[in-house]
């Protein structure tokens, strides 16, 4: 059963999103709060997934390029969500509806 696992490699459907997001975390010599968050859900993502090999072996050295090992990255994440994080929300995006309560006096 074994042999027969090992011949079957799975494709992911996001495999070419993953991929474009795992090139682009290669790159960073500094991540910021979100490269984190996404190298964290990538590494669970992928985690005993059967196939997708190449992923999971970038994916090993970002971690290591960063300087981190899972345990480090887990608990940088869980600070980072528990702080108020969003995914796609920068620093600067303002909080509330965007509806313009400026009195213009015309009533």
């Amino acid at each position: 059963m074994s042999d027969l696992q090992d011949n079957y490699k799975q494709s992911h459907p996001l495999y070419k999103v993953d991929r474009a997001l795992v090139d682009r975390l290669l790159g960073k010599q500094s991540p910021s709060e979100e490269d984190l968050v996404d190298l964290a859900r990538l590494l669970i993502r992928f985690d005993g997934f059967p196939g997708a090999q190449d992923l999971q072996v970038d994916l090993k050295k970002t971690l290591n390029l960063w300087g981190l090992d899972r345990e480090e990255l887990n608990k940088l994440v869980r600070g980072i969500w528990a702080n108020g994080f969003r995914p796609g929300q920068s620093s600067s995006d303002s909080v509330g509806s965007g509806f313009d309560t400026a009195d213009d006096g015309d009533k």
